[in-house]
């Protein structure tokens, strides 16, 4: 802090040390009362709650996911060595990838540690729910899962171009060039859906399938020279192997995909990819 204050001018100083002064209040006082203070999921408000509140709510999501499984301990040294021989295997017996490709994915065993789960409280509908972040940053997955999405998700962004609505303004001009077109009749009905805790539920088995389908349909039998095959095998470990610590507890992640993981959110868009085919039949 007062390294970053020396560049500052005379009245800088002042008001950096008041707000300091005015943070270390605020930190006594919540931890005297027992408060969190977390910014909420939408609008970058603040939210402050008695901490057994967010605990209650964080328990209350868990058994209501069903999607995580408490340990007695660490998974940390198995998941390193899970990956760590994944990619063993494939560089070095089979040369499946590049030297270079593989030193982007091997994890340092001196920077390598657990995933941790932290919540943002949802204030925009009258209940208030927790939305989950895990922060996967130096989790023994994560090269993996950022070495992965820079290929896929382009493919993606290629051929699906036409079906994910960005914002209001994309929305608009697809309604424009719909009505344009001449597609809009008495008859067409516009349908919306909330698609609630998808990262965290999306099937393992079925995500690779239709990842699968969607790179054989689009005629990909390699990406930037890596096997179908062998990116299965990836993308398998980045969504099986997640393991994280919550407070002073560990749990492992048993259906869906970490939110902090990067490969999951463009994992997550080619599944719904293969749901947004499926004909909707309205009686």
């Amino acid at each position: 802090m007062l390294h970053h204050m020396a560049s500052l001018p005379f009245i800088g100083h002042v008001h950096a040390l008041r707000d300091l002064k005015t943070m270390k209040l605020i930190r006594r006082k919540l931890k005297k009362s027992q408060l969190l203070l977390r910014e909420t999921n939408k609008g970058g408000n603040l939210y402050v709650a008695h901490i057994n509140e967010f605990e209650e709510k964080a328990v209350e999501y868990r058994m209501k996911i069903g999607a995580y499984e408490e340990l007695s301990s660490s998974l940390i040294e198995d998941i390193l060595s899970k990956v760590t021989r994944l990619l063993n295997d494939l560089h070095v017996k089979t040369n499946q990838f590049s030297f270079q490709q593989y030193k982007k994915m091997i994890p340092s065993r001196l920077t390598v540690e657990l995933a941790f789960m932290y919540y943002n409280p949802k204030t925009d509908k009258n209940s208030i729910t927790l939305r989950t972040i895990m922060n996967t940053i130096h989790a023994a997955t994560t090269d993996i899962s950022r070495f992965l999405d820079p290929f896929i998700r382009p493919l993606f962004d290629i051929h699906a171009q036409s079906r994910p609505i960005i914002d209001d303004g994309h929305l608009l001009r697809q309604l424009e060039q719909y009505v344009r077109n001449g597609h809009l009749k008495s008859t067409t009905l516009f349908c919306t859906a909330d698609i609630t805790n998808l990262y965290t539920m999306l099937p393992y088995d079925e995500s690779l399938e239709i990842l699968e389908e969607f790179l054989r349909e689009h005629h990909y039998e390699k990406v930037q020279g890596i096997p179908i095959r062998v990116i299965l095998q990836l993308a398998h470990l980045v969504l099986k192997e997640t393991a994280f610590v919550d407070g002073n507890k560990f749990y492992r992640q048993i259906i869906g995909g970490a939110m902090g993981s990067p490969f999951t959110l463009t994992l997550a868009n080619i599944f719904m990819w293969k749901w947004e085919k499926m004909p909707f039949v309205v009686q």
